[in-house]
């Protein structure tokens, strides 16, 4: 899961959850909107007071489709002394029962095994896929086949398959599975850079276990960040559990994505869902098939979003790029001389818009290739050279650890809060060398607007708007001239990583 309502379509429960249609029935005069997407066919209906309009006919697209799309189960073994599960699992038959009769947190901790006593496979899911070529390579989900011990798939025909894991990656959430067939039926791979928003798309899966189910639904907007390393499609097609790993198909019968997530507050589909732009699984795949893995790059930093409070006092045009709060002392972006607190504007000439647009294009370079950072520090930008390392197989970017609260190592005893509401004393030249500073004040104690900001005792201040701080009479003489009309930036150092923090001093005034 990537926040805590964006779930996965996975595996349902065995249970079958059935959902009622309700019908909207207008009285007096209703209109139609116009659709102007070509369909390979279209059926016409005259409204009794308006033209006449045409709405897409998907038939044709789902016999033509429809029997390279897939049914994916998987089975587990699981070994238990007892008929007891320790914990309740969302797969397990029984899960939907005890989730309606009892309250959230108040669920029995273990629930009957229906295989009774002993070892034996049980099943995890249900999952969808598609087939890719007529040699038997099925793309899906790797959340769908993650823990599983077999795999098996399941032909509109009937036929099944026991399936081989190629390779997943977890990061994408793509996998490649192969079962042994031949003559099979495929699909046609589309280009999702075409697609257009309001552009009709249809899914087929298996939602709650329901083969070959067929939803339809338009493009709601692309480019979706939910991930670190793709841009997602949006539709309000319904997908739910069971739908994960089945394509999303364009008008055209290509499929342009693979539905993996849903927006959701209960668990069931709420009118978002997301799929996997289908050129960027397909790159992932062709790794599998070759190195049984995915290679990326990495330059070693951790990055969060430059907003407009902390574009302004930097001086930046506008609030783009992405800001590095920290740097790793072995990687390749600090050999390169990144400093924490830099905002990368460019990567080998294409620019960040967004930080999230930075791993992607990191991770879509090869190990070894040189390039180029443009970055903006001290209100001026500059160009720093980096050699691209390979990201390591399961290590996931992100931010660094825990602050290490109440830090010492100063070696000039504090001075009382100036007008930021700040106690700071010096770093031992010791201590800086540890932390990798030139400079840098320990915050000792903290009230007012500073507090109120987010700063807390032990972080570490490394520079005020664009000037670095290295010593008390600096950062008091600073403080005493801050223009306290406009907001100022703090940049902060906490445990391994920096963040620029917003402060305000007209916010310092008595209530």
């Amino acid at each position: 899961m990537r926040s805590k309502h964006f779930l996965a379509a996975a595996a349902a429960p065995c249970a079958i959850v059935i959902l009622g249609l309700a019908a909207a029935i207008f009285n007096g005069r209703a209109s139609v909107a116009a659709v102007t997407t070509p369909a390979p066919a279209q059926q016409s209906a005259a409204s009794p007071t308006g033209p006449i309009v045409s709405l897409p006919d998907f038939t044709e697209l789902v016999e033509r489709s429809g029997p390279a799309v897939v049914n994916i189960r998987t089975t587990e073994r699981v070994r238990q002394s007892g008929a007891q599960r320790e914990e309740p699992d969302e797969n397990d038959p029984f899960y939907e029962f005890f989730r309606r009769f009892f309250p959230p947190g108040q669920m029995p901790r273990q629930m009957p095994n229906p295989r009774g006593r002993g070892d034996g496979p049980v099943q995890r899911g249900v999952g969808s896929g598609f087939i890719l070529s007529a040699d038997g390579y099925v793309m899906t989900n790797a959340h769908v086949v993650d823990g599983a011990d077999e795999i098996i798939v399941t032909l509109t025909d009937k036929r099944e398959f026991k399936g081989k894991l190629i390779g997943a990656d977890a990061r994408t959430d793509v996998a490649l599975v192969k079962i042994d067939a031949a003559n099979l039926p495929f699909v046609r791979v589309g280009d999702p850079n075409r697609l257009k928003v309001g552009e009709w798309v249809v899914a087929i899966g298996s939602p709650f276990g329901l083969e070959n189910t067929v939803t339809a639904g338009i493009v709601s907007a692309k480019g979706r960040d939910t991930g670190d390393y793709l841009p997602f499609i949006q539709t309000d097609v319904a997908v739910n559990p069971g739908n994960s790993g089945g394509p999303l198909i364009n008008l055209r019968g290509e499929v342009v994505g693979i539905n993996s997530q849903i927006y959701s507050r209960t668990g069931g589909f709420m009118g978002i869902s997301f799929a996997i732009p289908i050129d960027e699984a397909i790159g992932v795949t062709d790794q599998l098939r070759t190195n049984g893995r995915v290679v990326r790059g990495r330059i070693g930093v951790a990055i969060t979003e430059v907003t407009k409070d902390v574009a302004e006092p930097l001086g930046l045009p506008k609030a783009s790029g992405a800001l590095v709060r920290s740097v790793d002392p072995t990687g390749p972006a600090d050999k390169a001389g990144l400093e924490v607190g830099d905002i990368i504007l460019k990567f080998d000439g294409r620019t960040i818009e967004k930080s999230s647009d930075l791993p992607r294009l990191v991770g879509a370079t090869r190990p070894g290739t040189k390039a180029t950072l443009q970055v903006w520090r001290k209100g001026q930008t500059r160009e720093l050279h980096v050699q691209v390392a390979e990201l390591e197989a399961d290590k996931v970017a992100g931010a660094g650890g825990e602050r290490r609260g109440g830090e010492r190592g100063g070696s000039t005893p504090g001075v009382a809060a100036n007008a930021l509401g700040l106690t700071v004393s010096e770093l031992s030249e010791e201590r800086r060398t540890q932390l990798r500073i030139r400079g840098g004040l320990l915050v000792d104690a903290v009230e007012g607007v500073a507090a109120r900001a987010g700063i807390q005792v032990g972080d570490v201040l490394l520079a005020l708007d664009n000037t670095d701080l290295s010593s008390i009479k600096q950062f008091t003489e600073l403080a005493a001239k801050l223009d306290r009309t406009r907001a100022h930036v703090l940049l902060v150092r906490r445990g391994d990583g920096a963040q620029f923090i917003v402060i305000s001093p007209a916010r310092t005034q008595t209530r």
